[in-house]
């Protein structure tokens, strides 16, 4: 019995995560039709729980996103029932203003506007956190939030690679 308490008392205190052991870092992301904010009129309320969304984080669906060659960070966050999500959200905005003008794109997909992007990426939980290069290959997975400078280093040294590559 105090196996189940101590593993439940683990995964609360984790953030709400749990991984199924769907998509690993290598694995080629699944090309999906994500909603965008032209897909819903420009209502942001309709894309995101998010009480500060940034446009930028919805005029791309996740399979436009690959085919740009783009770095993609997304983000599977669903602030409107989770604060870790919401404060990880904070945190990619910073991220995402020192890379505006850079070959990234940043998505959130919000489990409740976009479950068939939860659903195809056997998330469950939340935040998660991938990013995947030009080639549609994903080279960080993290459960839980990230720090600024975790999510700075990847990006970095994908655009890095890209340059002398």
């Amino acid at each position: 019995m105090w196996r189940i308490v101590v593993t439940l008392l683990v995964v609360s205190l984790s953030g709400c995560i749990f991984d199924d052991g769907s998509y690993k870092v290598g694995m080629e992301v699944p090309s999906l039709r994500t909603k965008t904010l032209e897909d819903v009129g420009g209502d942001l309320s309709r894309i995101t729980s998010y009480r500060y969304p940034d446009k930028r984080m919805y005029q791309y669906s996740l399979d436009d996103a690959l085919d740009s060659g783009k770095v993609i960070v997304l983000a599977f966050a669903t602030p409107g029932h989770c604060t870790q999500c919401d404060k990880h959200l904070q945190m990619l905005k910073g991220v995402m203003d020192k890379y505006e003008n850079q070959d990234v794109l940043f998505l959130h997909m919000d489990q409740y506007q976009n479950p068939e992007a939860f659903n195809a990426f056997k998330v469950i939980g939340d935040p998660w956190t991938y990013i995947i290069d030009g080639k549609h290959k994903i080279r960080l997975k993290r459960a839980g939030r990230m720090l600024y400078r975790e999510v700075d280093a990847a990006v970095a040294g994908l655009l890095n690679e890209r340059k002398t590559g």
